[in-house]
């Protein structure tokens, strides 16, 4: 698994040009907004003036989301969605060239027609940008892949704000005619690359559009809830948002007051939380091992929160100073610590909203996917118009200052953090079994992305060494697992809360439990029945010397019942670890012989599980472990 890496993506068709145009749109927006604030100065309109469009503007872009993204989760539903990705690019064309004309004859009410355009055509796109990647990419590339679309994105955002806002300074006199050029060109690369992208079908060809707007976004809204996880995933999603609509809007002021810098300042402020955040995305799928590790979630909580708090503290006050540049301000005391939390703010920003998206795909149906993405565009936009209001309302009505406002919002994330984890304690068990597991051990993982299946049901059967096994993997498998095991190791205390929260299936021997025993059977076949993925110890406990126990019939039972493909797997190295039953054996203490020690985890290829029985699975699974046990 450590030889995989996200960037072998950019290398592949379909993957490339599908991250070249979401990046390529992102840039050209933000082109746009820049190159028209630049010809505001290039005019010399008043400040007044500048003050209705820089409030006008982001207004009219988001407006569409409200109105409008039920309507396109529907048709990004409804239609081949390579096809759509090229409508969407010809549309950007249209209002392109609509902008153009605006530049050139150096009109506001068109160019502000065109913003409107662009919120439009964005809008349609939103549910494309994310719906598409679980058709492109395979279970363990989806944290990957999030991970180079959000990077992409922040890098584009910010690179669109610096090109955009350099056009007139750079072009003088000929500005318009750049600006024009340049949002067209930009365009139509767009449209030339989307033609690239593979066709990906239609998650729900026969859907019926409803063309109201009103029920169909509340029908969306209700279509996300369905789902706890996923409901409090686009929760999560939102309030990033808000956390970062809070922040970047208040960077243009607080570098000049605050940071004592000329208004230049503020794009360097925004490129470290941008650069922050891409990092961040792109570490996800290091730190996740591969899988759709929700682990991750309180981390980037937390570590946003904490450094938030210290952004505060770094510069509480205003600046004594003015009119810095950005190396006086590097030289300036306490200086460092700043830089330090913006970017912190940023790394951890990713860790928090690139495993919610891939929590999003991976546990969304096909045909409903478009339109539960319309419906986080509607809550997005609901969040982000709610902090834009909110951290204004505070600074002019309460007279809160920028610093205590990022105190707010540190404390404000620390409690919605609290909450959502309160509501799905999947997210905090995850974080809890992710930080044990990368702890205690370095994994080395064979076979599990060949040989488990990326959708429908199967069976998992795996030698049982240690306490540790079923987070073990838990943490290699993609997918969700539902793990059985020995109701004893099940009700140990505070790894119950941990097994109950994955939805792990006790089991006890008839003499123990016949019916606990029955209800467990029971469901297994269900969790099989909805195509969910099983694991099972055939062993029956944990190994006491150290070698494989003769599979028990259980297994044949299962797959008597419902004959599904069967994954023979196997743990290495686990029996020296302080979680099996060798020391305990020798009267020892249970402590870890080396720090992080090397454990493997072995899949083999899938067998029918009509025809095998369980001598055959123990033979397969003796196998794959050879002499380590």
């Amino acid at each position: 698994m450590s030889g995989h890496s996200q960037f072998s993506l950019l290398r592949q068709r379909r993957f490339l040009p599908f991250f070249v145009v979401q990046a390529l749109g992102a840039f050209n927006d933000n082109v746009y907004r820049q190159a028209i604030i630049g010809l505001l100065f290039f005019l010399g309109v008043s400040d007044e003036q500048r003050s209705i469009y820089t409030n006008l503007a982001p207004a009219l872009f988001i407006l569409p989301y409200f109105l409008f993204s039920a309507i396109a989760g529907q048709v990004a539903e409804k239609l081949e969605k390579q096809r759509l990705i090229v409508i969407t690019t010809w549309m950007e064309i249209a209002i392109m060239s609509l902008a153009a004309i605006g530049f050139l004859t150096q009109s506001l009410p068109v160019l502000l027609l065109a913003l409107f355009g662009t919120g439009m055509q964005s809008t349609l796109f939103g549910p494309v940008k994310y719906s598409v990647l679980p058709s492109i990419l395979k279970p363990e590339e989806l944290t990957g892949g999030n991970g180079l679309v959000e990077m992409g994105t922040s890098i584009s955002i910010l690179c669109g704000m610096i090109f955009g806002g350099l056009i007139f300074q750079i072009a003088g006199s000929h500005g318009p005619a750049t600006a024009a050029t340049a949002v067209v060109l930009l365009a139509v690369i767009g449209n030339l690359v989307a033609r690239r992208i593979p066709k990906v079908d239609a998650g729900a060809p026969e859907l019926k559009i409803n063309w109201n707007p009103l029920p169909e976004s509340l029908a969306v809204l209700r279509m996300a809830k369905k789902q706890l996880a996923v409901r409090n995933a686009i929760l999560g999603v939102s309030w990033f948002w808000f956390v970062g609509t809070m922040l970047t809007s208040q960077l243009p002021t607080y570098a000049v007051v605050n940071l004592g810098g000329s208004p230049t300042l503020y794009i360097f402020a925004l490129a470290l939380f941008s650069i922050g955040t891409g990092v961040g995305s792109l570490l996800c799928e290091k730190l996740s091992a591969r899988t759709v590790e929700i682990g991750l979630v309180p981390l980037g909580a937390f570590g946003m929160t904490g450094f938030l708090l210290d952004l505060y503290f770094a510069r509480a006050g205003e600046a004594t100073v003015a009119g810095l540049t950005l190396s006086q301000f590097v030289a300036q005391a306490g200086s460092i610590r700043i830089i330090v939390d913006l970017l912190g703010i940023g790394l951890f920003t990713g860790f928090f909203v690139v495993p919610l998206f891939a929590l999003i795909q991976s546990r969304t149906p096909r045909s409903e996917m478009s339109r539960v993405f319309a419906a986080l565009n509607i809550q997005n936009s609901g969040f982000i118009v709610l902090a834009a209001l909110l951290g204004l309302g505070a600074q002019q009505l309460l007279g809160i200052t920028i610093p205590q406002l990022f105190l707010a919002l540190a404390i404000a994330n620390a409690l919605v953090a609290i909450w959502i984890f309160s509501i799905v304690p999947e997210f905090l068990m995850r974080f809890l079994s992710w930080l044990m597991v990368r702890t205690l051990y370095r994994l080395r993982v064979r076979g599990v992305e060949a040989h488990v299946p990326d959708e429908g049901p199967a069976l998992l059967v795996c030698n049982h060494v240690s306490y540790m096994d079923a987070l073990i993997l838990a943490a290699t498998i993609p997918r969700p697992v539902r793990f059985v095991m020995y109701y004893r190791i099940f009700n140990i205390p505070v790894m119950r809360w941990i097994f109950r929260t994955a939805k792990a299936i006790p089991i006890a021997s008839p003499k123990e439990d016949a019916e606990l025993m029955q209800r467990a059977f029971d469901q297994i076949d269900a969790a099989l029945a909805e195509g969910e993925l099983v694991c099972i110890f055939p062993e029956g406990a944990l190994t006491r010397e150290g070698e494989i126990a003769p599979f028990k019939s259980g297994v044949e039972k299962i797959l008597k019942r419902r004959p599904v493909p069967v994954v023979p797997m196997a743990l290495r190295g686990m029996w020296s670890s302080m979680w099996s039953r060798r020391d305990s054996r020798l009267g020892r203490m249970r402590v870890p012989r080396r720090f992080r020690a090397h454990i493997e985890v072995i899949a083999a290829p899938p067998v029918d599980g009509a025809a095998t029985d369980a001598p055959a699975l123990e033979a397969a699974v003796r196998a794959l472990r050879g002499d380590d046990a």
